[in-house]
């Protein structure tokens, strides 16, 4: 089966876009939201454009999703980079106090720039940024405390962009989900579909089950992706070794074991045990 090409720029995407360059006059401070199962392929490419001159604190958010070695090993990479960054689990909030203190750290550098100029102080304004998905929502609900915009494990909830308030000292700016009008690294939007980090009108749900099959094939022997020995024979009791170089094979008879012949419904169902982390933690991408 050839792999359709994914694309997704719906009208709210394309309008929340053009506010956020009125908006970006006004901001301070960038917090860019990743996924921790593909954290280089939910960096907008926009994103240095968009920050200029601004402030920037990136949030690598569902670090429940992914093994610890992973985690250790991510951290080693983007300190090499020279990229400060934040890890958090927004649905417990995990990491979330570390992320509201960086956050005003960085508001008290700006007040004291405006207070050399002779200005008042005033609260940080924060922009949040990001794929679908990625937990935005999620984020600002934990660092207000309270369930003040709306959040769900569904790309293109949010719709527009909303002003919140987070005590006196930070100002959030929560956006819809941005992606760019076109994907060019296919291979990166193949993995925002398997995650869930894209709209599902954008892609073929049984080709990107087997590529997903074909993923956890090639990084299998990589102890850091944490994928566990036999979990699909375990869990589906078909056995994925006799089907490796043909995971079409492999859909096809644990269609016939569980959904009556229904692969596109097992390739759902795939695909949700893994959003679930039912398959267990599984880095997508590796450092």
């Amino acid at each position: 089966m050839k792999m359709q090409l994914i694309q997704w720029y719906p009208g709210h995407i394309a309008k929340a876009e053009k506010q956020l360059t009125t908006h970006l006059e006004k901001i301070d401070l960038v917090i860019e939201v990743r996924d921790a199962r593909i954290p280089l392929a939910t960096s907008h490419p926009y994103l240095q454009k968009w920050i200029k001159n601004k402030k920037h604190l990136m949030v690598i958010n569902r670090k429940d999703m992914i093994s610890n070695k992973a985690i250790t090993s991510w951290d080693k990479w983007f300190k090499q980079q020279g990229q400060p960054f934040w890890w958090c689990n927004a649905k417990n909030g995990d990491g979330i106090k570390q992320i509201k203190e960086a956050a005003i750290e960085l508001g008290e550098e700006l007040n004291q720039r405006r207070s050399f100029r002779g200005m008042r102080n005033r609260a940080v304004r924060a922009l949040t940024l990001g794929f679908p998905n990625v937990g935005k929502s999620a984020l600002i609900n934990r660092l207000v405390n309270k369930k003040i915009v709306q959040s769900s494990r569904k790309a293109g909830v949010t719709k527009s962009l909303r002003w919140v308030r987070v005590g006196q000292q930070l100002d959030l700016l929560d956006s819809p989900g941005v992606l760019p009008p076109k994907l060019e690294d296919q291979e990166a939007a193949i993995k925002l579909a398997i995650c869930d980090d894209i709209g599902q009108a954008s892609y073929d749900v049984e080709s990107v089950a087997i590529r997903f099959l074909e993923i956890m094939n090639e990084i299998k022997l990589i102890n850091i992706a944490g994928i566990q020995s036999d979990i699909l024979n375990s869990r589906y009791g078909i056995d994925i070794k006799k089907h490796r170089t043909n995971p079409h094979l492999w859909l096809e008879d644990a269609a016939n074991y569980h959904t009556s012949g229904d692969k596109c419904r097992m390739a759902q169902r795939l695909l949700d045990d893994f959003r679930k982390k039912l398959i267990g933690p599984i880095s997508l991408e590796l450092p």
